[in-house]
């Protein structure tokens, strides 16, 4: 999907995207910091941390998933600037691609094929995760209630 983009002139390192290494256990990206770009995993394993307050005195980061070589990440800023939703750190050694969104969506515009078919696989991969995402909701659900004994109020 984002091979092709990095191999063409047009889409030029040090200008649209760079590379860059990180050792295991820095973070990548963190959770309501602003961000403007979106991240390839080119070689390692990150883990996707959610943030929830337990109460006034304690806050966790759940695992939400790991991403092996090959995942797309901070997707989220595509189009432009916004909030990070979650945070991401480093399992192991890593080599990232990071892409300007600014400069990936001109690029898309001006390339209307590589763009539908860059758009297109970014899609399923969001479309894969929201329903993991969804099947770990249920299974949460499932379990809150068996735990609380809620199911004989349902």
């Amino acid at each position: 999907m984002i091979h092709d983009l990095l191999a063409d002139s047009k889409f030029q390192e040090g200008i649209a995207w760079r590379r860059f290494d990180e050792k295991a256990g820095e973070t990548i990206i963190r959770k309501g910091d602003e961000g403007n770009s979106l991240f390839y995993l080119e070689s390692g394993t990150v883990r996707v941390l959610g943030g929830a307050e337990l109460d006034e005195n304690r806050r966790i980061s759940p695992g939400l998933c790991d991403l092996p070589e090959g995942a797309v990440f901070g997707d989220v800023c595509l189009y432009g600037p916004r909030e990070r939703t979650a945070s991401v750190v480093a399992l192991t050694d890593i080599s990232l691609l990071e892409v300007r969104s600014d400069m990936l969506s001109v690029y898309l515009d001006d390339h209307p094929v590589q763009g539908y078919l860059f758009l297109k696989a970014l899609f399923q991969s969001m479309s894969n995760r929201l329903t993991l995402a969804n099947e770990r909701i249920e299974h949460l659900l499932v379990w809150g209630i068996k735990a609380h004994d809620i199911d004989k109020y349902l």
